[in-house]
């Protein structure tokens, strides 16, 4: 028994040590197709820390179908993303997400309701027409909140004196226009609900800054990825279709990673993981500027009170 378990952790080991490296080299790593649970639980043993993970299920109608326990099923995905994540973001239509906000699995507390406001929806229901989204920004009490993010080159400059006297943060309503027919067009990629960039773009930038770690187990085309390489920050990416997985590889320009298998077939049964390792290394890909010299005292990066 102890050396299957030595073996296991040796896999874990190289696992860590090839995401890295892919990182490192890449600043994206597609996982091969998976279920949620199982990237999740992967992520877990392997020790490797997100400063923030985007959460966006199919909304139990339309593609994807729907199940009878789908509270329940999400609450359970909810619980397998809280170890390794300090800000998470959880999307859905707000008549779905509802459901959710007594069910948020500590530590993780509510941070935000967002909404995602959009009016070129092309729905034909009789009735009100939907022109929205919610996100619910979970996060842990010691979790950063980088406003120094979405301040101006005038701002930061003051805020690096320390003449700063108010912080003005980013409105909790996002407004960009749906990918649909000709609007985003050079965007889209066939996926049935993808998001434009810009939208995840602000949550990236509130839970992380350069050089940190954003995941998306459920990454579909990969939008996630986009976002956190145009910002320099890395992604870590998983999808269990094998049709949207390839779909991001194309677009990403990335080829997915391949694990061990008799890693992935203990998966659900492994104990032990490596030990926890927050991840944050220098990124820089000549997509933004010269960052600020902001100290740590000067940062806009609050814990929860």
């Amino acid at each position: 028994m102890k050396n299957n378990g030595d073996r296991v952790r040796r896999l874990l080991e190289e696992t860590r040590d090839k995401i890295e490296t892919a990182l490192a080299g890449d600043g994206v790593v597609i996982l091969p197709p998976m279920d949620v649970h199982a990237s999740a639980r992967l992520l877990d043993l392997l020790g490797i820390k997100a400063q923030a993970t985007i959460f966006d299920p199919w909304y139990n109608k339309g593609v994807g179908g729907e199940r009878d326990d789908y509270v329940k099923y999400i609450v359970n995905v909810l619980d397998s993303l809280e170890p390794f994540s300090e800000h998470l973001f959880f999307w859905g239509f707000p008549e779905i997400i509802a459901h959710f906000v007594d069910k948020i699995p500590e530590p993780l507390a509510l941070r935000c309701w967002l909404t995602w406001f959009y009016k070129n929806s092309p729905s034909m229901i009789r009735g009100w027409r939907s022109a929205q989204m919610t996100c619910l920004h979970l996060s842990k009490p010691d979790a950063k909140m980088h406003v120094e993010n979405f301040l101006n080159e005038v701002q930061l400059q003051k805020l690096k004196h320390g003449k700063l006297r108010f912080i003005p943060g980013p409105p909790s309503v996002i407004e960009e226009s749906l990918l649909c027919g000709f609007v985003g067009k050079n965007e889209q990629t066939g996926h049935p609900s993808q998001k434009p960039v810009a939208v995840i773009e602000r949550v990236v930038l509130m839970g992380t800054a350069r050089g940190e770690l954003v995941v998306d187990l459920m990454s579909g085309a990969g939008t996630s990825a986009v976002a956190a390489y145009n910002n320099e920050r890395f992604s870590i990416v998983c999808d269990i279709s094998e049709e949207y997985t390839a779909i991001a590889e194309k677009r990403l320009g990335v080829h997915r990673i391949s694990l061990p298998g008799p890693l992935t077939a203990r998966i659900g049964e492994t104990v032990n993981g490596l030990r926890a390792k927050k991840f944050r290394m220098p990124f820089k890909n000549g997509r933004l500027s010269e960052e600020v010299d902001i100290s740590r005292d000067q940062q806009l990066t609050f814990a929860m009170k």
